[in-house]
């Protein structure tokens, strides 16, 4: 994993800084649909111009870097949509081009790599992914629908025929720590897997699981501690108000 800075992100700091600091700035802006060209321009600056919660852009930001306790601009629930949009664009950066990259290195290594323990690694993956496209997909196609629709109620945007038939409880029991199998994986390569003419690939492959593995930590952190407690929130205003 990139070495964190552990420095406060502020509205007045330009976002080119934050990525030499912390390349890994790259993937938030990508998934804030942020373009990579940022000239001289403040967080500030970039957030007005792209109609992005300067609240939610500096947590994210503190996030990447290693704060993991949210600042005096939390997000709020108006926020939500946003979040999840970021999330599901982050899906897609997962299952379209993260995940797909991998495979093909381990499909590689598979070609210069003839051992048999080769197989069983990926064979491992192939299961993570099964695991982690299952997950992806339960948010997206039933967490998040079911998030904005409290959220449209709560704004007047649907009748009383609408009936809470989830809760945010059910989304903590079901969202399981996906990222133990990438620690699993990278032990496999790093300490065990014997090595023969796959020295370039397997490094490739390493970086690659580094960098989800890192993605995916803040994607936790932002669904755990930001996106779950402002959708029981939302909830408790729910019921209050029937």
């Amino acid at each position: 994993m990139y070495q964190k800075i552990n420095r406060l992100i502020i509205p007045e700091m330009k976002v080119s800084e934050m990525i030499l600091e912390n390349p890994y700035f790259m993937l938030m802006l990508e998934h804030f649909g942020i373009g990579l060209v940022v000239h001289e321009k403040t967080v500030e600056q970039i957030c007005h111009e792209n109609s992005i919660s300067k609240g939610v852009f500096l947590t994210f930001a503190n996030l990447f870097n290693g704060y993991d306790s949210l600042t005096s601009d939390v997000p709020a629930i108006a926020d939500v949509p946003m979040i999840i949009r970021y999330l599901k664009t982050s899906h897609h950066y997962y299952l379209d081009e993260k995940l797909p990259k991998i495979r093909h290195y381990f499909r590689r290594m598979n070609e210069l790599n003839d051992h048999p323990e080769m197989l069983l690694s990926e064979k491992f993956f192939k299961e993570y992914c099964k695991e982690i496209t299952e997950h992806l997909n339960y948010e997206n196609d039933l967490v998040y629908p079911y998030i904005l629709d409290i959220q449209s109620y709560l704004d007047g945007g649907r009748d009383e025929s609408f009936v809470k038939t989830y809760s945010a409880m059910d989304y903590r029991e079901h969202h399981n720590d996906i990222e133990e199998k990438l620690t699993d994986l990278k032990n496999l390569l790093i300490k065990y897997l014997p090595q023969k003419e796959d020295q370039q690939v397997r490094r490739k492959l390493l970086f690659s699981l580094f960098e989800l593995e890192y993605d995916l930590n803040i994607h936790s952190q932002i669904e755990d501690k930001i996106l779950v407690p402002l959708v029981e929130l939302m909830e408790r205003n729910l019921e209050s108000g029937r």
